[in-house]
């Protein structure tokens, strides 16, 4: 005879979630193991410590440090120099580190935040990276409204008349940005567009001093769009996510509430591939 405990539990919580798993109360939580979360996660980001500078600097007794440090070396995650007598986050780290980035998807991250993006802005959120000097479209969360952009994945357009595509290249440096514009010509789509090479420098550093771009009508008459750049890991911009709308919804006078938003969903999503926010990268 099944036990009440055993009839109640469900496929779902059998397969390791038990009762109460969303309770992320004092009683389910190992206070040990946060401690020694807290000592690697400062570690990564101040590497080259001495055992005394990170008991000092968090707080905590040497003692209760050094067990920590002593427990994380023994499964790779953190390794000491003996010479400079300092720690350092170990090779462990990295293969976890990587095995989550093999089972992180761009997109498949991307989708709730751009969900929320358009939530929020009431407005078709967008996400695209740059092809051979193109913006590749990659996904799109549409708005309610009838009015709407459409960018379906696998549309290419001209990044000097994109929102995505000025975003992206605004974070390109010297070099990169040259390779990606030889022999091309800006082609004017609207009276909008911006076609002189000179005059595309000076807005990109505009955009890349704001931290998001502009496509006024530039691409396309009556719509507009803004958009913000995601970076990797190693704080290379890898996307770049918008909202676009008619001008009659996003208008000129809106561009610095929407803005934000944009700007936060590439933080968000910067974040959620494991990648840098742009605070960071701009250090």
């Amino acid at each position: 005879m099944e036990s009440p405990d055993t009839a109640d539990e469900s496929p779902r919580r059998a397969r390791g979630r038990p009762r109460g798993w969303d309770d992320k109360t004092a009683q389910n939580t190992i206070k040990s193991l946060d401690r020694a979360m807290q000592v690697f996660e400062f570690l990564s980001e101040a590497q080259g410590k001495a055992l005394s500078t990170i008991a000092a600097e968090m707080k905590q007794s040497p003692a209760t440090v050094y067990r920590i440090l002593v427990t994380l070396e023994g499964r790779g995650l953190v390794e000491f120099d003996p010479v400079e007598q300092v720690w350092h986050i170990g090779p462990q780290a990295f293969v976890i580190g990587a095995r989550f980035l093999r089972r992180t998807s761009l997109v498949d991250r991307a989708r709730p935040v751009m969900r929320k993006l358009m939530e929020q802005t009431g407005e078709t959120a967008n996400l695209g990276v740059e092809k051979e000097g193109f913006v590749l479209f990659l996904s799109q969360v549409e708005t309610h409204a009838t009015i709407r952009a459409f960018f379906p994945p696998g549309t290419l357009s001209p990044m000097h008349a994109s929102g995505i595509g000025k975003a992206l290249l605004a974070e390109m440096d010297d070099a990169r940005l040259q390779r990606t514009l030889e022999g091309r010509v800006l082609e004017a789509f609207t009276d909008h567009t911006i076609t002189d090479f000179a005059a595309l420098r000076d807005d990109l550093a505009a955009v890349r001093a704001r931290g998001f771009s502009i496509d006024g009508e530039e691409k396309n008459l009556g719509m507009r769009c803004i958009a913000a750049p995601v970076f990797d890991v190693a704080g290379e911009a890898v996307a770049g996510i918008s909202v676009s709308g008619p001008v009659s919804r996003v208008s000129a006078e809106d561009t610095d509430r929407l803005s934000r938003f944009v700007v936060a969903a590439a933080e968000d999503l910067s974040l959620a591939i494991g990648g840098k926010g742009r605070a960071t990268v701009m250090r």
